[in-house]
């Protein structure tokens, strides 16, 4: 999963950037720019749901009324963000429902209000979170076994350490700067799915715990 930030795209479009990052294997794209005015933010998914229509799967964070108006695939909600059942009350089912958690309670919260799959993190010292403590790789091992849901990990993945989250049971990883601070998206992404599939046929037997 990309997770976009506008402000690294260093001049690039980021209907571009991600559309290279799906080139090379990324399968979901969260639009991220929460600081946007909703007119914007509405036009940018519009935007990004046309080039990614049938390529990629398209989330919005935290916006629910953006996401249903844009035709989006589904909603990333913060931890403390709406309820997942009320989402699902004015969403319906065939919404795809995130969750972002921090921990193994609120991993088990989500699952029980709904959520499809948890983004759990921050896994590694990153950038975008400085002030955040990297919790590590228990934690996704630790969520992997405490919900039935599927477990994405976030918060400074690359393609050097993402092969262990899958070790440990994720089920993917979604990452921000690995591949909007890359020159070339596309590449970046490449490695980062070679990484991911890598360490999927290193688990011949996929066993219970392991990645779905």
């Amino acid at each position: 999963m990309l997770v976009t930030d506008c402000s690294r795209l260093r001049g690039r479009s980021l209907e571009v950037v991600a559309s290279l990052a799906v080139e090379g294997g990324a399968t979901v794209v969260q639009l991220r720019e929460n600081d946007l005015p909703t007119r914007e933010l509405y036009d940018l998914a519009i935007t990004l749901r046309a080039v990614l229509r049938g390529r990629a799967l398209l989330l919005v964070n935290d916006r629910v009324d953006v996401a249903l108006a844009a035709g989006a695939d589904g909603v990333q909600l913060p931890e403390r963000g709406l309820p997942g059942k009320a989402v699902r009350e004015i969403a319906g089912e065939a919404c795809i429902l995130g969750r972002s958690v921090h921990s193994v309670d609120a991993a088990v919260h989500a699952e029980a209000e709904s959520a499809d799959f948890v983004l759990v993190g921050t896994i590694y010292a990153t950038a975008s979170k400085p002030e955040q403590t990297p919790a590590g790789v228990e934690l996704v091992r630790a969520a992997v076994q405490a919900v039935r849901v599927p477990v994405v990990a976030i918060g400074g993945v690359t393609a050097e350490n993402a092969g262990e989250l899958i070790e440990a049971g994720a089920s993917g990883v979604a990452v921000i700067g690995a591949i909007m601070d890359a020159d070339d998206p596309k590449q970046a992404a490449a490695e980062l799915r070679s990484a991911l599939d890598a360490a999927v046929e290193g688990w011949p037997a996929h066993p219970a715990g392991g990645p779905r």
